[in-house]
């Protein structure tokens, strides 16, 4: 919201029905959506935001594949309906999982393919004229992955009658987290003037005492406009100003954005007011807008990744957005809850391991320091099939969404654009070289990477990233139960790396299942005595060549999460230093220990004990 934005937040129960039709097409054959979801036949009450797998007790919806529908009724303030058309009326998702359709009192207003981005509709021409009247948002979702989605995934049918009922199908996927599926993030109508602020970007660069803030403006609707911006620091000083839809802003003895841990205060943001004045009819309108800007710097050397001109060591987590009975839904007590519990850890980075989080959860990242490796949505790309042309077009067009989200972010340091990808392929080298030359014409001020787990000599990928992320599991995907291999594997995997490529390397992922409370001693996979004493193997070598040129390390993962049901999955996987509930295993002190000593030793500033950090 701002002076001339209003929003209202449609988050709660709505009406919910799920399309168990043998082709899931009835809700599409009998229209749905041109009358209340109630009249179509049974409905249920559905929480928004919020995965629907888990919150009835039906296992049919828990394992759900096809179309599902949802539906709210809202009543718009009279305001917004006017007939002068100087207020726009837009219907905005924070994202939805995976394909929607969306219409307001039955007219097709949005289409979306994707499940982690947000997507919006100008509802302006259905809903004016009609005060009083209540608006039907009618929305139906697809959960189904092909091998051209991102994820990709494929659809397999049981023909074998003596085995599987009729049209028994199942959803194979290639990647370990549960698909949940739903409205996973906040829905709200929002209004702006017909003549508006429609996208800002923002650069910084930074020398001595002196900060340049880039700025582009666009604006929609009128050619005759004109824009004053005006740079406020925290305590709501004006540092600079300017006119003109792009132009430079000079900031003098700068406060800088600094990752938590690597300055007293971290994630420093000044606020950049946008004011759009234009003519319309005659009459004056005017668009206010407001976004936080950081300043800050980020390079890649040969060895080292620089924040600011300084080394920056990523010791950090993977996460999931993912917890009991909400699924994928945003909680925000869940979602402070895993801040706290990453500040208590000494944590100063994650990766948005295998999609891109929701924008409440950036915001944060951004306010507290918190340094992001900005993961999309491409995991489970195992397959020839999907290294087509097909999935190529899709992928581009993903990044574009991320980058248009994400871009003026300053905890945003690095893209990734895939995760353990079959990179190993012939077809990998021109699509990863496609896609990160995409990634980087849309955003030249920061590296970009993928995530992998192939062998360095038959990466066909890897000569395009500008740092080098590498997943590895010694000791428990293979050579199972011997810890003594880690130490010379770990050493080669990363000699191996630099002497090929010479850039600097981030360990993105390693760890061990633990079921919490299972204990053995010696150690024995699975207990947590195991999971502790596999860290501390890889930490030996970590500490031994971040003084070279590996420069982070992340561990797999931040809490226990859903997974497909199988025989190596006992309710999910287990590699969290967490479990589900957010209660600490004993590798969570291995590590908190292990972060805050390297946060001490790398720090400018006096040691920090957690007695410093004033909101733990």
């Amino acid at each position: 919201e701002t002076p001339s934005r209003e929003l209202k937040e449609l988050g709660g129960l709505w009406s919910f029905r799920a399309d168990f039709s043998e082709g899931r097409a009835a809700g599409f054959a009998q229209r749905w959506y041109r009358r209340p979801l109630r009249q179509t036949g049974p409905v249920i009450d559905m929480p928004v935001p919020a995965s629907f797998n888990d919150i009835t007790q039906d296992p049919n919806l828990e394992n759900y594949i096809g179309w599902v529908w949802y539906e709210k009724e809202v009543l718009l303030p009279r305001r917004w309906l006017q007939d002068d058309l100087s207020t726009r009326v837009v219907l905005r998702f924070g994202s939805a999982h995976y394909y929607s359709i969306v219409w307001v009192n039955g007219v097709q207003v949005a289409e979306h393919e994707g499940g982690h981005l947000p997507f919006e509709a100008d509802i302006s021409s259905v809903v004016q004229g009609s005060p009083g009247i209540p608006c039907r948002i009618t929305v139906a979702i697809n959960n189904t992955l092909t091998p051209h989605t991102l994820p990709p995934g494929s659809i397999q049918f049981m023909n074998d009658a003596s085995k599987y009922p009729k049209n028994y199908f199942v959803q194979n996927i290639k990647f370990d987290f549960f698909n949940y599926a739903g409205i996973h993030r906040p829905v709200v109508l929002y209004t702006t003037p017909s003549v508006y602020i429609d996208d800002i970007t923002v650069t910084t660069t930074s020398s001595e005492n002196i900060a340049m803030v880039q700025y582009q403006v666009s604006v929609v609707s009128s050619a005759l406009y004109s824009l004053s911006l005006s740079l406020r620091d925290q305590e709501g000083k004006v540092v600079a100003t300017g006119e003109g839809s792009a132009g430079e802003l000079k900031v003098l003895d700068p406060n800088l954005w600094w990752p938590y841990l690597m300055h007293e205060n971290p994630g420093y943001r000044y606020s950049l007011e946008v004011k759009l004045q234009a003519q319309v009819n005659g009459a004056q309108l005017e668009d206010v807008y407001t976004l936080p800007v950081g300043i800050r710097t980020v390079h890649v050397t040969s060895t080292q990744f620089l924040i600011n001109g300084k080394p920056f060591y990523f010791h950090g987590v993977n996460k999931h957005e993912d917890a009991d009975i909400r699924g994928k839904g945003l909680d925000w007590p869940l979602v402070v809850k895993d801040f706290n519990l990453l500040r208590w850890l000494g944590a100063n980075s994650f990766r948005t391991s295998h999609y891109p989080y929701a924008e409440e959860i950036m915001d944060l990242c951004d306010a507290y320091g918190i340094v992001v490796i900005d993961e999309c949505p491409g995991v489970g790309i195992k397959t020839a099939e999907s290294f087509g042309n097909k999935s190529l077009q899709h992928h581009l067009a993903v990044m574009e969404e991320l980058v248009r989200r994400d871009k003026n972010r300053p905890s945003v340091v690095m893209w990734s654009v895939a995760n353990e990808p079959a990179s190993q392929l012939p077809p990998a080298a021109h699509y990863f070289k496609t896609v990160i030359a995409h990634t980087k014409a849309l955003d030249p001020s920061r590296p970009v990477t993928f995530v992998t787990d192939v062998n360095y000599a038959l990466d066909h990928g890897a000569p395009y990233v500008d740092v080098i992320c590498v997943n590895s599991y010694f000791s428990w995907y293979h050579d199972a139960g011997h810890l003594e291999v880690i130490p010379l594997q770990l050493m080669t995997q990363f000699e191996s790396w630099y002497k090929t490529y010479q850039k600097p390397i981030i360990q993105s992922e390693y760890g061990a299942d633990s079921v919490p409370g299972l204990h053995s001693d010696p150690p024995l996979m699975f207990s947590e005595e195991y999971q502790k004493a596999l860290l501390r193997e890889y930490h030996s070598v970590f500490d031994k060549k971040r003084k070279e040129y590996v420069i982070g390390e992340l561990i797999w993962n931040f809490a226990d999460f859903m997974t497909n049901q199988g025989t190596t999955r006992v309710l999910g996987n287990k590699k969290g230093i967490f479990t589900r509930q957010r209660q600490p295993k004993s590798a969570a002190f291995v590590l908190k220990e292990r972060y805050w000593k390297i946060a001490n030793e790398s720090s400018c500033l006096p040691p920090i004990t957690k007695s410093h950090i004033h909101f733990l």
